[in-house]
């Protein structure tokens, strides 16, 4: 760490102590060759993710907007909250640890249905009829028959 005194690049540190709940750390560091003193802050860098959506907007990635679409695809049917909860964790951690800064909706929606097909064939089917924008019954049971070819 470079002294902002004398521009003299060893520095030691002579306390660190975490700040913001545990998100980041203070460290006390003293210049090696002035004497001088000054504190630094190190917290984890956090990549913002945008969703490209299928009309080329992007916006702001939103758990909410996420947990919401998936909460509505499984309403009135035997999915507890905590295994709703437990798919956009999953997602959310495939999205970051991609490590790219954009992502399609698309890409977002195919990993939902994806999940929902192992937790509840219902829901699956309610999610897929809105994401894929069912025009008429004869997509929907399209749809219906890859969900029982594939059992």
């Amino acid at each position: 760490m470079k002294c902002p005194f004398c521009n003299f690049y060893e520095t030691k540190v002579i306390d660190s102590r975490p700040t913001d709940e545990g998100q980041a750390i203070r460290r006390r560091r003293e210049c090696v060759k002035c004497q001088k003193r000054f504190t630094t802050y190190e917290k984890i860098e956090e990549i913002p993710l945008i969703v490209v959506k299928k009309d080329g907007n992007r916006q702001p990635y939103n758990r909410n907007k996420l947990l919401n679409g998936i909460i509505k695809a499984c309403e009135k049917r035997p999915v507890p909250m905590s295994t709703i909860e437990q798919i956009v964790d999953d997602i959310e951690k495939t999205l970051y640890n991609s490590m790219k800064k954009e992502v399609t909706s698309n890409y977002i929606g195919e990993m939902v249905m994806n999940k929902l097909k192992d937790v509840d064939e219902v829901s699956y089917v309610r999610y897929a009829s809105v994401y894929r924008q069912f025009k008429d019954i004869s997509t929907f049971m399209d749809e219906l028959k890859k969900l029982l070819d594939e059992e």
